[in-house]
């Protein structure tokens, strides 16, 4: 979240934010509402230290046996304790709302972000790989699922509703093995790896930007407090909440978890196949670093770098997009996509999120560290997808079949299926 000291300093730029990423919040509203509550905190201070006088005068009277100044105390006091208490409800109020207004605001993006209104106007950064040049007519993930009999969406949706699935056999080995190639490589490149919680407290997502704007998008608990976690981020960022750290170095976090999604919203949109789907499982980068934009920026490369790496070692042909305003969420301050080649769908799949947040996350979930002079300040705090399956499975099983239906798979995967190297129907 933004200071609101920097907020008012700002004013314009945080609108333009909140304006671009499509964030229903007026900033004049919520400085007016800052102004009015802090008048109405300096009053009500002042009757409550009216209070305490008058209260100390009241007792004085009553040892002394001054009847007559005793009773003028006491109404004095009565009519002061009647503006107070009607004071503190309107200050309550206001206060409440000027806190929800503050969880609305957005985290200004960075100046090299492109203006935008949707994914069509993010910009190709750069293209990696050759496209796949078929000499037959390719199968979607959907029927080689089939033709192999390691997928298997009727009885997912019997079992479990729309955009549910079952994995079988080999499908279940493959989405496997890409998550241990990505636990891997991310482990040589010092990240340290967690098991972490699947459900989180409503603090939890709050304290980590996934609340109050992204609510719809998560599956609450019937009659608790916790909902199922749509990204282990969550979780990762939420490790250190509340606590002073040392990042000396950059400390470098991981985790491979199940994740849930409510998908509302996307009503009709990529109901084909794996693409879109409630359940899956994310292998994810999480980076708390100083407040330093610069060593943020590189994290942020850094932290692409190593997706990329892994879609290399997949052999898949993959573009990086800059995302635009209106395709960011409201804590990102920049943002890369990388979007991986899809045959069936004959364009580019986004497969991996990478976003540099600054301290707009940190500052919600309180994780500060000491600086150089001694000084508290709020980290910065990045994230990317490494890899989320069975989506990755969809460019693996289309770019990598052949003529008769057979499915290659990569070197680098082999060690983790036992060995194979092709899939025959």
């Amino acid at each position: 979240m933004l200071d609101v000291k920097w907020i008012r300093n700002h004013a314009e730029e945080v609108q333009r934010a909140a304006d671009h990423k499509g964030i229903a919040v007026s900033i004049a509203e919520l400085l007016l509402l800052d102004n009015e509550t802090r008048q109405l905190r300096q009053e009500t201070e002042q009757l409550r230290f009216t209070r305490n006088s008058l209260a100390k005068q009241a007792s004085d009277y009553a040892r002394s046996g001054e009847a007559d100044k005793l009773a003028n105390v006491k109404q004095q006091g009565a009519h002061n304790n009647s503006l107070l208490g009607s004071l503190e409800g309107e200050l309550k109020a206001q206060q409440k709302r000027f806190d929800e207004l503050m969880l609305l605001v957005p985290n200004i993006v960075s100046p090299d972000t492109p203006l935008g209104r949707s994914d069509e106007d993010n910009v190709e950064v750069r293209q990696v790989g050759i496209l796949p040049a078929h000499d037959f007519e390719p199968l979607d993930h959907v029927e080689l699922g089939k033709l192999h009999d390691i997928i298997d969406l009727p009885r997912g949706v019997k079992a479990a509703g729309s955009r549910n699935y079952y994995l079988k056999g080999a499908g279940v080995l493959l989405h496997r093995a890409v998550q241990q190639l990505a636990i891997d490589l991310i482990a040589r490149k010092g990240f340290t790896l967690l098991e972490v919680p699947v459900t989180a407290r409503y603090e939890t997502m709050l304290g980590t930007c996934f609340f109050p704007l992204g609510a719809d998008q998560a599956f609450r608990l019937e009659n608790e407090d916790k909902w199922l976690t749509g990204t282990s981020e969550a979780s990762l960022v939420m490790y250190h909440a509340n606590e002073i750290i040392d990042v000396t170095a950059p400390l470098r976090l991981a985790a491979a978890s199940n994740c849930f999604r409510s998908e509302v919203g996307s009503a009709g949109r990529d109901v084909h196949g794996l693409y879109r789907v409630h359940q899956f499982a994310k292998v994810e980068q999480v980076v708390l670093c100083q407040a330093d934009p610069d060593l943020s920026e590189a994290m942020l490369q850094e932290i692409t770098a190593n997706a990329e790496t892994l879609l290399r070692l997949l052999e898949l042909p993959y573009r990086v997009m800059a995302v635009c305003t209106g395709d960011m969420s409201q804590k990102t301050y920049k943002q890369y996509d990388i979007e991986t080649w899809m045959p069936s769908r004959k364009q580019y799949g986004e497969t991996h999120s990478a976003s540099n947040l600054h301290d707009f996350q940190a500052k919600r979930a309180n994780i500060r560290y000491r600086d150089e002079e001694g000084k508290l300040k709020h980290c910065h705090t990045l994230n990317n997808t490494m890899v989320a399956s069975p989506r990755i499975l969809i460019p693996l099983l289309e770019n990598h079949q052949t003529a008769d239906g057979s499915i290659r798979i990569p070197e680098a995967v082999r060690p983790y299926m036992n060995g194979i190297e092709l899939l025959r129907p």
